[in-house]
Formats: structure tokens, C-alpha cells, sequence
């Protein structure tokens, strides 16, 4: 006859179960902090080092360097008087009449002064005089100038002018009206104008 006692089970109380999970939760526990740490960090944007800050402004200071240069520029253009002279005030430097040539003055008013130069009754050249305080910009062409006449930097401009930029501030021009009238004769009559007395004019 089988044995038909009854065998008894034993079944862990709640605080024998707590006792034994308290061991694997102190182990479990740090290791789950230490992932999640490991992950946050990952997501955050790296802060940039001091290396690429120094590359940051290193690629910046071509166009610093860009923005001085012009503010230089600015500050040289400046000097001159906002107020150009009165075109009365140029007309005694430009040359007199002879060698055949007739000079007779045709245009006058603020910063600029015009006459005409005549031969046997015929117009064959133009004499200018233009104060450009008021109009810098119109002196850069100079700047890259290779020829001098008098001592001041000379320019052609067109195929029948030829002009010279006194004390960065009075351009004088001599325009052909006549082929005749050549480009030495553009020069020998530049030559003529009171450049000296010109430059010292305020």
C-alpha cells in the first residue's frame, strides 16, 4: 500500500524572499546608474575645447583684418574737406595764353574751373581743374599710377585725356578736342599749371 502521507512543501516567507534578492539588488543597482550616466553623457552636445576655439578664431581673422583695411581707407578719404572750394579760387593757377594758343575760361562754379584752349580760332584742347573733397572715391584711380608729371601722379583717361591727382586732393585735366593736340601736348600743358601754388590751396 503506498505510503498516502501528505509531504510537505516548504515555501519561503516574505522576508526570507527579501533576503535573498537584497544581495544581487546591491550589485544590479550600481551597475544600472553607471549605464545610465554612460548614456546621458553620450547625448549631450560636447562642449568645444580650447583647440577648436582657437581654430574658430583663426579662420575669423582674414575678414577682421579685411574690415581695418577698409577702415583705414575711410578714415585717409576723411582728411579732406567735406566743402569743395569755390571755382572762383582755381582760376589763377591755370596757365596763361601764348605760343599760339589762346586760353579763354568757359565754366565756373563750386570746386571746379574750365577753360578752353584755342588755336587759329579752333578749340583743340579742354583745361580742367576739380576739387574732389567732396567725392574722394574719384582719386582711387591714381592710386595704381606709374607716371608722373611734375612730380604728381599722372593718369590717362579715354585716348584723349590725361590728368594729374596735386596733394590727393585737385585733379587737373587736359582733354584733346583736336587730333592735333597730342598726348605730349597733354602733358606739356599739365606741366604748365601752377601745381605748386595748387597743392598748398586749402
Amino acid at each position: 500500500m503506498p505510503n498516502s502521507k501528505p509531504q510537505l512543501l516548504w515555501k519561503p516567507t516574505n522576508e526570507e524572499t527579501a533576503m535573498q534578492f537584497f544581495p544581487a539588488r546591491r550589485i544590479l543597482a550600481p551597475f544600472l546608474i553607471s549605464v545610465l550616466l554612460l548614456v546621458t553623457a553620450c547625448g549631450q552636445t560636447q562642449a568645444p575645447s580650447r583647440w577648436d576655439k582657437a581654430q574658430q578664431e583663426s579662420t575669423q581673422k582674414p575678414g577682421k583684418a579685411k574690415q581695418t583695411t577698409a577702415d583705414k581707407s575711410s578714415a585717409s578719404n576723411q582728411n579732406l574737406p567735406k566743402k569743395a572750394v569755390a571755382g572762383g579760387k582755381l582760376n589763377k593757377y591755370f596757365p596763361a595764353s601764348g605760343g599760339g594758343f589762346d586760353r579763354v575760361f568757359a565754366q565756373e562754379k563750386s570746386g571746379f574751373a574750365e577753360a578752353k584752349l584755342n588755336k587759329d580760332g579752333k578749340n583743340v584742347a579742354v583745361l580742367s581743374i576739380s576739387d574732389i573733397a567732396g567725392n574722394p572715391s574719384a582719386g582711387a584711380k591714381f592710386k595704381q599710377s606709374t607716371k608722373q608729371i611734375s612730380g604728381y601722379p599722372a593718369v590717362n583717361q579715354g585716348a584723349n585725356g590725361t590728368a594729374v591727382l596735386v596733394a590727393n586732393r585737385y585733379q587737373v585735366k587736359v582733354q584733346s578736342r583736336s587730333p592735333s593736340f597730342t598726348a605730349s601736348e597733354r602733358e606739356a600743358w599739365l606741366s604748365k599749371f601752377n601745381l605748386g601754388g595748387l597743392a598748398r590751396l586749402k
